[in-house]
């Protein structure tokens, strides 16, 4: 089970902290000051649909990572997407996501986190064993999400997701080209911009 030696949230301002996604983030060992070495791992989630506001090191092997809250509604933190490189061949780690909202998730019912690489690209749940959903004493009684995972190649960037990403380029992409078969039953009107600026269309 995961490691109980951590930080609370309020010690470490809460989720008002997570303000933007981390970036190319590497998560070194507390006072360490060497360069990075292989398995001092980058995170990273500053790309389309990605979500991750906070890396924790609990141990070489444990991370606690915590979600950024929905735009519009700071209570909801549901989803998480995010890339892992600079691993180490055989390197062992366990992942807790640490602030879902949710009190009741399909993880507790056998669903499993999705994850893919640069060498196998298409996604693949995680086996059901591995994850855990758990109320957790050590994060203000939050729910954590909580799974385990063996990387096997050093050159791959890992990705990992809460399920399969469907982002919004992808949506325009396919009603682009329902667009261009002229169908007599489709016509779609902008009806204005989002607060992020993405257009809303009816």
């Amino acid at each position: 089970m995961p490691s109980s030696s951590r930080m609370h949230l309020s010690e470490a301002g809460g989720d008002d902290a997570l303000v933007g996604n981390v970036s190319k983030l590497t998560v070194t060992p507390p006072g360490y000051t060497g360069a990075p070495r292989k398995g001092h791992l980058i995170f990273d989630a500053c790309f389309e649909s990605g979500n991750l506001g906070r890396v924790d090191y609990i141990s070489e092997f444990e991370f606690d990572l915590f979600i950024r809250p929905d735009t519009c509604n700071p209570r909801f933190r549901v989803w998480f997407n995010f890339t892992v490189e600079h691993v180490r061949e055989t390197q062992r780690v366990i992942f807790n996501m640490v602030n879902f909202s949710k009190t009741k998730s399909l993880y507790r019912d056998g669903m499993a986190p999705v994850v893919k690489s640069t060498s196998r690209p298409k996604w693949q749940r995680l086996p059901a064993k591995n994850v855990y959903y758990y109320r957790c004493p050590d994060h203000r009684r939050n729910y954590v999400m909580s799974f385990a995972f063996c990387f096997d190649r050093e050159d791959d960037v890992y990705q990992f997701a809460y399920c399969y990403p469907y982002t919004y380029s992808r949506l325009q992409h396919y009603l682009s080209s329902l667009e261009q078969r002229n169908l007599d039953y489709l016509k779609r009107e902008q009806l204005g911009l989002s607060v992020v600026s993405v257009r809303v269309c009816v």
